[in-house]
């Protein structure tokens, strides 16, 4: 993606609309807001903005 999309509202791209049912239906509330999917697709967890990389790496391993 390289133009600017909506996530939130009625406008949202389809994958942030999908990606906000499969957490609880909240708005993202900042661009650096983080989803884990699993293997099979499936959300993990959402992951507040303040959440570093590093923070988030044992995580992602685990999903692998």
């Amino acid at each position: 993606m390289f133009s600017k999309i909506e996530v939130n509202g009625d406008g949202a791209c389809d994958l942030y609309q999908w990606l906000r049912e499969q957490t609880g239906g909240a708005d993202i509330s900042w661009n650096f807001e983080k989803f884990l999917i699993d293997r099979d697709g499936n959300v993990a967890e959402r992951l507040n903005p303040m959440v570093t990389p590093e923070e988030i790496a044992p995580k992602a391993a685990e999903l692998l």
